[in-house]
Protein backbone atom coordinates (compact mmCIF):
# COMPACT_ATOMS: atom_id res chain seq x y z
CA UNK A 1 0.00 0.00 0.00
CA UNK A 2 1.05 3.44 -0.17
CA UNK A 3 0.48 5.41 2.83
CA UNK A 4 1.25 8.83 3.82
CA UNK A 5 2.77 9.87 7.46
CA UNK A 6 1.80 13.63 8.97
CA UNK A 7 4.69 14.48 10.86
CA UNK A 8 8.48 13.60 11.21
CA UNK A 9 8.69 13.67 14.80
CA UNK A 10 9.70 10.30 16.52
CA UNK A 11 6.29 9.52 16.25
CA UNK A 12 5.77 9.76 12.52
CA UNK A 13 9.52 8.85 11.91
CA UNK A 14 9.34 5.63 13.71
CA UNK A 15 5.56 4.53 11.69
CA UNK A 16 7.25 5.12 8.83
CA UNK A 17 10.45 2.97 9.45
CA UNK A 18 7.90 0.06 10.83
CA UNK A 19 5.38 0.78 7.62
CA UNK A 20 9.14 -0.25 4.89
CA UNK A 21 10.05 -3.09 7.48
CA UNK A 22 6.32 -4.59 6.16
CA UNK A 23 7.36 -3.24 2.60
CA UNK A 24 4.91 -0.47 2.15
CA UNK A 25 5.24 2.42 -0.28
CA UNK A 26 6.02 5.70 2.44
CA UNK A 27 5.51 9.07 2.20
CA UNK A 28 6.40 11.22 4.76
CA UNK A 29 5.02 15.15 5.29
CA UNK A 30 6.37 17.61 7.77
CA UNK A 31 6.21 21.67 7.65
CA UNK A 32 9.79 21.78 9.69
CA UNK A 33 13.03 21.61 7.04
CA UNK A 34 14.34 18.54 9.06
CA UNK A 35 13.27 15.39 11.27
CA UNK A 36 12.10 16.18 14.84
CA UNK A 37 12.55 19.89 15.25
CA UNK A 38 8.97 20.35 17.00
CA UNK A 39 8.21 18.52 20.12
CA UNK A 40 10.97 15.84 19.68
CA UNK A 41 13.81 18.31 19.41
CA UNK A 42 14.94 18.46 23.21
CA UNK A 43 13.15 16.72 25.45
CA UNK A 44 14.50 14.87 28.83
CA UNK A 45 15.95 12.70 26.60
CA UNK A 46 15.38 9.71 28.90
CA UNK A 47 13.77 6.51 27.94
CA UNK A 48 11.67 6.15 30.81
CA UNK A 49 9.77 2.76 30.75
CA UNK A 50 9.61 2.71 34.51
CA UNK A 51 9.12 6.20 35.58
CA UNK A 52 5.70 6.85 33.54
CA UNK A 53 2.92 7.48 36.43
CA UNK A 54 0.32 9.57 34.57
CA UNK A 55 -0.26 13.11 35.37
CA UNK A 56 -3.72 12.42 36.77
CA UNK A 57 -3.54 11.20 40.49
CA UNK A 58 -6.22 11.74 43.72
CA UNK A 59 -3.77 14.16 44.67
CA UNK A 60 -3.02 16.22 41.22
CA UNK A 61 -6.18 18.46 41.95
CA UNK A 62 -5.35 20.06 45.05
CA UNK A 63 -1.27 20.44 44.16
CA UNK A 64 -2.95 22.01 40.71
CA UNK A 65 -4.87 24.81 42.39
CA UNK A 66 -1.58 25.69 45.13
CA UNK A 67 0.55 25.48 42.12
CA UNK A 68 -1.66 28.02 40.25
CA UNK A 69 -0.17 30.84 42.03
CA UNK A 70 3.53 30.60 41.65
CA UNK A 71 5.29 30.73 38.24
CA UNK A 72 7.81 28.07 38.97
CA UNK A 73 5.05 25.18 39.63
CA UNK A 74 6.10 22.19 38.11
CA UNK A 75 2.48 21.56 36.66
CA UNK A 76 1.00 25.59 35.81
CA UNK A 77 -2.38 25.31 34.80
CA UNK A 78 -3.19 28.63 33.05
CA UNK A 79 -6.71 29.00 32.45
CA UNK A 80 -7.50 30.30 29.00
CA UNK A 81 -10.19 32.44 27.92
CA UNK A 82 -13.29 30.64 25.66
CA UNK A 83 -12.81 32.17 21.98
CA UNK A 84 -14.96 32.47 18.70
CA UNK A 85 -13.91 33.31 14.96
CA UNK A 86 -10.05 33.18 13.90
CA UNK A 87 -8.46 33.02 17.70
CA UNK A 88 -10.19 29.95 17.89
CA UNK A 89 -7.96 28.04 15.43
CA UNK A 90 -7.24 25.86 17.69
CA UNK A 91 -10.40 25.33 19.84
CA UNK A 92 -9.51 28.44 21.91
CA UNK A 93 -10.26 27.91 25.45
CA UNK A 94 -12.87 25.65 25.09
CA UNK A 95 -10.37 22.42 24.39
CA UNK A 96 -8.57 23.35 27.08
CA UNK A 97 -11.29 23.53 29.58
CA UNK A 98 -13.26 20.52 28.06
CA UNK A 99 -9.37 18.93 28.59
CA UNK A 100 -9.18 19.70 32.30
CA UNK A 101 -12.45 18.50 32.77
CA UNK A 102 -11.48 14.82 31.45
CA UNK A 103 -8.38 15.04 33.16
CA UNK A 104 -10.43 15.49 36.75
CA UNK A 105 -12.09 12.89 36.02
CA UNK A 106 -9.14 10.47 36.10
CA UNK A 107 -8.01 11.50 39.38
CA UNK A 108 -8.91 8.74 41.41
CA UNK A 109 -7.05 5.65 42.12
CA UNK A 110 -8.79 3.18 40.13
CA UNK A 111 -8.06 5.17 37.02
CA UNK A 112 -4.21 5.67 38.11
CA UNK A 113 -3.85 1.99 38.07
CA UNK A 114 -5.66 1.36 35.20
CA UNK A 115 -3.80 3.73 32.80
CA UNK A 116 -0.36 3.11 34.59
CA UNK A 117 -0.74 -0.40 33.24
CA UNK A 118 -1.29 0.56 29.71
CA UNK A 119 1.16 2.72 30.15
CA UNK A 120 3.71 0.25 31.36
CA UNK A 121 2.72 -2.35 28.60
CA UNK A 122 3.43 0.69 26.00
CA UNK A 123 6.67 1.31 27.81
CA UNK A 124 8.09 -2.40 27.69
CA UNK A 125 6.70 -3.57 24.07
CA UNK A 126 8.46 -0.16 22.82
CA UNK A 127 11.56 -0.30 24.28
CA UNK A 128 12.08 -4.19 22.64
CA UNK A 129 11.40 -2.31 19.61
CA UNK A 130 14.10 0.35 20.15
CA UNK A 131 16.10 -2.25 20.99
CA UNK A 132 15.81 -3.85 17.43
CA UNK A 133 15.66 -0.46 15.13
CA UNK A 134 19.29 0.52 16.50
CA UNK A 135 20.38 -3.41 16.05
CA UNK A 136 19.15 -3.10 12.57
CA UNK A 137 20.57 0.59 11.73
CA UNK A 138 23.23 0.91 14.29
CA UNK A 139 22.39 4.47 14.68
CA UNK A 140 24.52 6.43 17.35
CA UNK A 141 22.19 9.03 19.57
CA UNK A 142 24.48 9.63 22.92
CA UNK A 143 22.89 6.56 24.08
CA UNK A 144 23.55 5.57 28.10
CA UNK A 145 22.67 2.28 29.51
CA UNK A 146 22.76 3.38 32.70
CA UNK A 147 18.98 2.98 34.20
CA UNK A 148 17.23 6.00 35.88
CA UNK A 149 17.49 7.12 39.34
CA UNK A 150 15.14 9.31 41.06
CA UNK A 151 16.50 11.30 43.79
CA UNK A 152 13.92 12.33 46.60
CA UNK A 153 14.50 15.97 49.42
CA UNK A 154 11.46 15.35 51.30
CA UNK A 155 10.94 12.61 53.63
CA UNK A 156 7.41 12.20 53.06
CA UNK A 157 7.78 12.11 49.28
CA UNK A 158 9.73 9.20 49.52
CA UNK A 159 7.97 7.38 51.91
CA UNK A 160 5.36 7.48 49.56
CA UNK A 161 7.71 6.33 46.65
CA UNK A 162 7.58 3.38 48.06
CA UNK A 163 4.01 2.85 47.47
CA UNK A 164 4.32 3.73 44.08
CA UNK A 165 7.32 1.26 43.57
CA UNK A 166 5.35 -1.63 44.79
CA UNK A 167 2.43 -1.13 42.31
CA UNK A 168 5.19 -0.65 39.77
CA UNK A 169 6.31 -4.06 40.37
CA UNK A 170 2.91 -5.38 40.34
CA UNK A 171 3.36 -4.45 36.30
CA UNK A 172 6.45 -5.73 36.08
CA UNK A 173 8.64 -3.00 36.20
CA UNK A 174 12.15 -4.03 38.79
CA UNK A 175 12.18 -0.42 40.56
CA UNK A 176 14.35 -0.61 43.99
CA UNK A 177 13.33 1.67 46.42
CA UNK A 178 17.16 2.94 48.01
CA UNK A 179 18.76 4.70 50.81
CA UNK A 180 20.85 7.94 50.38
CA UNK A 181 24.38 6.05 49.96
CA UNK A 182 22.91 3.40 47.70
CA UNK A 183 22.05 6.63 45.37
CA UNK A 184 25.18 8.01 45.48
CA UNK A 185 26.89 5.01 44.50
CA UNK A 186 25.16 4.55 41.53
CA UNK A 187 25.52 8.33 40.83
CA UNK A 188 28.58 9.82 42.46
CA UNK A 189 27.93 13.25 40.88
CA UNK A 190 25.82 13.49 43.73
CA UNK A 191 27.68 13.97 46.18
CA UNK A 192 27.87 17.17 46.48
CA UNK A 193 24.16 17.61 46.83
CA UNK A 194 24.40 14.34 49.26
CA UNK A 195 23.07 16.73 52.67
CA UNK A 196 19.45 16.97 50.71
CA UNK A 197 19.16 13.60 49.58
CA UNK A 198 17.15 11.82 51.96
CA UNK A 199 17.17 8.46 49.69
CA UNK A 200 15.39 7.50 46.41
CA UNK A 201 14.20 4.80 43.77
CA UNK A 202 16.56 2.91 40.70
CA UNK A 203 15.85 1.00 37.70
CA UNK A 204 18.33 -0.52 35.89
CA UNK A 205 16.32 -1.35 32.78
CA UNK A 206 16.15 2.44 31.47
CA UNK A 207 18.09 4.53 29.51
CA UNK A 208 18.69 7.62 27.64
CA UNK A 209 19.95 9.48 24.49
CA UNK A 210 19.14 12.19 22.03
CA UNK A 211 15.73 12.03 20.20
CA UNK A 212 16.68 14.67 17.79
CA UNK A 213 19.89 12.67 16.87
CA UNK A 214 18.27 9.41 16.95
CA UNK A 215 15.10 10.56 14.75
CA UNK A 216 17.18 12.68 12.33
CA UNK A 217 19.52 9.36 11.78
CA UNK A 218 16.21 7.43 11.23
CA UNK A 219 14.53 9.58 9.00
CA UNK A 220 17.74 9.48 6.73
CA UNK A 221 17.67 5.34 6.66
CA UNK A 222 13.94 6.03 5.63
CA UNK A 223 15.01 8.17 2.67
CA UNK A 224 17.42 5.87 1.88
CA UNK A 225 14.91 2.50 1.96
CA UNK A 226 12.92 4.58 -0.32
CA UNK A 227 10.74 6.72 1.69
CA UNK A 228 10.18 10.31 0.11
CA UNK A 229 10.15 12.85 2.64
CA UNK A 230 8.51 16.25 2.04
CA UNK A 231 10.17 18.49 4.37
CA UNK A 232 8.75 22.13 4.70
CA UNK A 233 5.24 21.43 3.65
CA UNK A 234 2.13 22.13 5.95
CA UNK A 235 -0.95 20.18 5.04
CA UNK A 236 -3.67 22.11 4.07
CA UNK A 237 -6.30 19.98 4.26
CA UNK A 238 -7.58 16.43 4.97
CA UNK A 239 -10.03 15.80 1.86
CA UNK A 240 -12.99 13.48 2.16
CA UNK A 241 -15.46 12.35 0.35
CA UNK A 242 -18.58 9.53 1.62
CA UNK A 243 -16.86 9.69 5.27
CA UNK A 244 -13.11 8.55 3.55
CA UNK A 245 -9.94 10.46 3.22
CA UNK A 246 -9.19 10.45 -0.52
CA UNK A 247 -5.94 13.10 -0.39
CA UNK A 248 -4.54 15.55 1.03
CA UNK A 249 -3.43 18.78 -0.05
CA UNK A 250 -0.05 20.82 1.14
CA UNK A 251 1.73 23.71 -0.17
CA UNK A 252 5.36 24.41 0.71
CA UNK A 253 5.51 27.22 3.86
CA UNK A 254 7.05 30.16 2.93
CA UNK A 255 10.30 29.78 4.96
CA UNK A 256 11.37 26.75 2.34
CA UNK A 257 10.10 29.12 -0.33
CA UNK A 258 12.76 31.78 -0.02
CA UNK A 259 16.22 31.62 -0.99
CA UNK A 260 17.21 28.33 -2.56
CA UNK A 261 13.94 27.05 -2.12
CA UNK A 262 15.33 23.62 -1.40
CA UNK A 263 14.65 21.37 1.79
CA UNK A 264 17.43 19.35 2.79
CA UNK A 265 16.20 16.43 0.22
CA UNK A 266 16.86 19.21 -2.22
CA UNK A 267 13.11 18.87 -3.25
CA UNK A 268 12.62 22.62 -4.84
CA UNK A 269 9.60 24.02 -3.11
CA UNK A 270 7.05 26.57 -5.12
CA UNK A 271 5.58 29.25 -2.76
CA UNK A 272 2.12 28.88 -4.28
CA UNK A 273 1.68 25.74 -5.87
CA UNK A 274 -0.93 23.51 -4.10
CA UNK A 275 -0.47 19.76 -4.07
CA UNK A 276 -2.84 17.10 -3.91
CA UNK A 277 -1.68 13.62 -2.71
CA UNK A 278 -3.96 10.29 -2.85
CA UNK A 279 -2.56 6.99 -1.09
CA UNK A 280 -4.71 3.83 0.23
CA UNK A 281 -4.15 5.04 4.16
CA UNK A 282 -3.28 8.27 6.04
CA UNK A 283 -1.44 8.44 9.34
CA UNK A 284 -1.97 11.67 11.42
CA UNK A 285 1.23 11.72 13.71
CA UNK A 286 1.26 16.02 14.44
CA UNK A 287 1.73 15.78 17.57
CA UNK A 288 -0.34 18.34 19.48
CA UNK A 289 -1.89 19.54 16.05
CA UNK A 290 -3.18 16.28 15.47
CA UNK A 291 -6.37 17.14 17.01
CA UNK A 292 -7.68 20.74 15.39
CA UNK A 293 -6.46 18.51 12.19
CA UNK A 294 -8.91 15.68 12.82
CA UNK A 295 -11.83 17.65 14.02
CA UNK A 296 -11.41 19.16 10.74
CA UNK A 297 -12.61 15.80 9.62
CA UNK A 298 -15.24 15.37 12.27
CA UNK A 299 -12.83 13.01 14.69
CA UNK A 300 -12.67 14.19 18.10
CA UNK A 301 -9.74 13.15 20.11
CA UNK A 302 -9.01 14.36 23.57
CA UNK A 303 -5.65 15.65 22.81
CA UNK A 304 -4.09 18.98 24.49
CA UNK A 305 -1.00 20.94 24.55
CA UNK A 306 1.54 20.43 27.67
CA UNK A 307 4.04 23.45 27.01
CA UNK A 308 7.19 21.74 28.64
CA UNK A 309 10.98 23.69 29.06
CA UNK A 310 14.11 22.60 28.69
CA UNK A 311 17.97 23.52 29.30
CA UNK A 312 20.65 22.35 27.29
CA UNK A 313 24.51 23.46 28.89
CA UNK A 314 28.00 22.75 28.66
CA UNK A 315 29.69 20.22 30.51
CA UNK A 316 32.76 22.09 32.20
CA UNK A 317 33.82 19.47 34.48
CA UNK A 318 33.05 15.62 32.38
CA UNK A 319 34.56 13.92 35.61
CA UNK A 320 32.07 15.24 37.78
CA UNK A 321 29.06 15.11 35.63
CA UNK A 322 26.58 12.09 36.06
CA UNK A 323 26.02 9.56 33.91
CA UNK A 324 22.93 7.70 35.10
CA UNK A 325 20.07 9.94 34.02
CA UNK A 326 18.43 11.30 37.09
CA UNK A 327 15.11 12.83 38.14
CA UNK A 328 14.73 15.61 40.68
CA UNK A 329 11.80 14.94 43.04
CA UNK A 330 11.64 18.88 44.23
CA UNK A 331 11.86 20.50 41.18
CA UNK A 332 10.29 17.52 38.90
CA UNK A 333 12.87 17.57 36.18
CA UNK A 334 15.27 15.94 34.48
CA UNK A 335 18.73 15.86 34.10
CA UNK A 336 20.64 13.76 31.10
CA UNK A 337 24.22 13.07 29.86
CA UNK A 338 24.39 14.08 26.07
CA UNK A 339 28.00 13.41 25.25
CA UNK A 340 29.64 16.72 26.49
CA UNK A 341 26.36 18.55 27.19
CA UNK A 342 24.10 18.13 29.99
CA UNK A 343 19.99 18.08 28.79
CA UNK A 344 17.97 19.44 32.19
CA UNK A 345 13.99 19.30 31.07
CA UNK A 346 10.49 19.71 33.18
CA UNK A 347 7.79 21.31 34.12
CA UNK A 348 4.72 21.23 32.11
CA UNK A 349 2.32 24.17 31.42
CA UNK A 350 -1.02 23.79 30.51
CA UNK A 351 -1.53 26.85 28.83
CA UNK A 352 -2.57 27.46 24.50
CA UNK A 353 -0.85 26.79 21.46
CA UNK A 354 2.11 28.61 22.07
CA UNK A 355 5.99 27.48 22.33
CA UNK A 356 7.64 30.63 23.09
CA UNK A 357 10.21 31.76 25.42
CA UNK A 358 10.13 35.49 25.12
CA UNK A 359 7.45 36.10 28.33
CA UNK A 360 8.17 37.11 31.37
CA UNK A 361 6.83 33.73 32.28
CA UNK A 362 8.86 31.31 30.37
CA UNK A 363 11.82 33.05 31.40
CA UNK A 364 11.49 32.41 34.99
CA UNK A 365 10.47 29.34 33.93
CA UNK A 366 13.85 28.71 31.87
CA UNK A 367 16.19 30.25 34.59
CA UNK A 368 14.77 27.95 36.89
CA UNK A 369 16.65 24.73 35.44
CA UNK A 370 19.52 26.63 35.45
CA UNK A 371 19.22 27.22 38.35
CA UNK A 372 18.21 23.80 39.65
CA UNK A 373 21.30 22.66 37.94
CA UNK A 374 23.85 25.20 40.19
CA UNK A 375 21.87 23.74 42.56
CA UNK A 376 22.75 20.05 42.64
CA UNK A 377 25.73 20.55 40.22
CA UNK A 378 27.67 23.12 41.15
CA UNK A 379 30.26 24.77 38.75
CA UNK A 380 29.83 21.09 36.33
CA UNK A 381 27.86 22.77 33.75
CA UNK A 382 28.20 26.01 32.20
CA UNK A 383 24.97 27.91 33.81
CA UNK A 384 25.63 31.38 32.69
CA UNK A 385 23.27 33.44 30.44
CA UNK A 386 24.13 35.15 27.59
CA UNK A 387 24.42 38.21 29.23
CA UNK A 388 26.93 36.62 31.79
CA UNK A 389 29.23 35.30 28.87
CA UNK A 390 27.48 31.77 28.15
CA UNK A 391 25.78 30.19 25.92
CA UNK A 392 22.45 28.21 27.16
CA UNK A 393 20.17 26.87 24.63
CA UNK A 394 16.51 27.08 26.46
CA UNK A 395 13.77 25.66 24.46
CA UNK A 396 10.19 24.89 25.39
CA UNK A 397 7.66 22.57 23.06
CA UNK A 398 4.21 21.25 23.36
CA UNK A 399 4.11 17.94 24.91
CA UNK A 400 0.35 16.29 23.17
CA UNK A 401 -1.72 15.05 26.40
CA UNK A 402 -4.33 13.26 26.83
CA UNK A 403 -6.23 13.22 29.98
CA UNK A 404 -4.86 9.63 30.81
CA UNK A 405 -1.32 9.63 29.35
CA UNK A 406 -2.36 6.75 27.35
CA UNK A 407 -1.93 7.65 24.00
CA UNK A 408 -4.31 7.55 20.73
CA UNK A 409 -2.93 4.87 18.69
CA UNK A 410 -5.19 3.18 16.26
CA UNK A 411 -7.89 4.21 13.35
CA UNK A 412 -10.64 6.59 13.38
CA UNK A 413 -14.25 6.37 12.03
CA UNK A 414 -13.27 7.77 9.16
CA UNK A 415 -11.86 5.62 6.62
CA UNK A 416 -8.70 5.24 5.60
CA UNK A 417 -7.72 7.69 8.32
CA UNK A 418 -5.19 6.43 11.13
CA UNK A 419 -3.80 8.19 14.64
CA UNK A 420 -0.64 7.82 16.36
CA UNK A 421 -0.55 11.00 18.51
CA UNK A 422 -1.00 12.00 22.70
CA UNK A 423 2.25 10.85 23.82
CA UNK A 424 2.81 13.53 26.42
CA UNK A 425 5.73 13.54 28.17
CA UNK A 426 6.83 9.92 27.17
CA UNK A 427 6.93 9.85 23.03
CA UNK A 428 10.56 9.19 23.18
CA UNK A 429 9.86 6.28 25.53
CA UNK A 430 6.43 4.78 23.63
CA UNK A 431 7.76 5.90 20.01
CA UNK A 432 9.80 3.08 18.85
CA UNK A 433 6.54 0.77 19.98
CA UNK A 434 3.85 2.97 19.17
CA UNK A 435 5.29 3.36 15.70
CA UNK A 436 5.56 -0.53 15.19
CA UNK A 437 2.05 -1.44 16.62
CA UNK A 438 0.25 0.89 14.37
CA UNK A 439 2.09 0.02 11.31
CA UNK A 440 1.29 -3.28 12.21
CA UNK A 441 -2.36 -2.18 12.25
CA UNK A 442 -2.67 -0.88 8.83
CA UNK A 443 -1.17 -3.98 7.88
CA UNK A 444 -3.90 -6.24 9.26
CA UNK A 445 -2.04 -7.53 11.72
CA UNK A 446 -2.71 -8.21 15.55
CA UNK A 447 0.09 -6.11 17.12
CA UNK A 448 1.67 -8.89 20.27
CA UNK A 449 0.91 -5.89 22.77
CA UNK A 450 -2.58 -6.20 21.72
CA UNK A 451 -2.24 -10.14 23.03
CA UNK A 452 -1.26 -9.04 26.38
CA UNK A 453 2.13 -10.42 25.33
CA UNK A 454 4.02 -7.04 26.59
CA UNK A 455 6.21 -8.45 29.97
CA UNK A 456 3.97 -11.19 29.84
CA UNK A 457 1.84 -8.88 32.41
CA UNK A 458 -0.99 -9.98 30.68
CA UNK A 459 -2.29 -6.60 29.78
CA UNK A 460 -4.00 -5.76 26.67
CA UNK A 461 -3.11 -2.63 25.50
CA UNK A 462 -6.65 -1.02 24.06
CA UNK A 463 -6.08 0.89 20.56
CA UNK A 464 -8.43 3.28 19.14
CA UNK A 465 -11.14 2.56 17.15
CA UNK A 466 -11.19 -1.04 18.00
Amino acid sequence: MKIIVLGAGIIGISTAWHLLELGHEVIVIDRQPNAALETSFANAGQISVSYCEPWANKDAPLKALKWMFSKEAPLLFRPQWPTFGPTAKFGGGWQQWRWGMQFLGQCNDAAFECNVQQIVALGAYSHLALKDIVDATGIDYNRLERGIAHYFTDQHAFDAAGEAALLMQKYGVNRQVLGRDAILKIEPALKSFASHIVGGTYTDSDESGDARVFTQKLAQVCAARGAEILYGHDVLALNMSKNTIKSIAIQAVNTLARGKNKDINGHKNDEFEVKTLIADAFVVACGSYTAPLLRTVGVDVPIYPGKGYSATFKILKPELAPNVSVIDDQAKCAMTRLGDQLRVAGTIEISAYDNSIDSELSQIRCRMLAKRVETVLPGVCDTRSLEEGGSPNYWAGLRPATPTNIPVIGKTKVGKLWVNAGHGTLGWTHGAGSGKALAELIDGKVPEIAQGKAMNSGTEFKFYGF
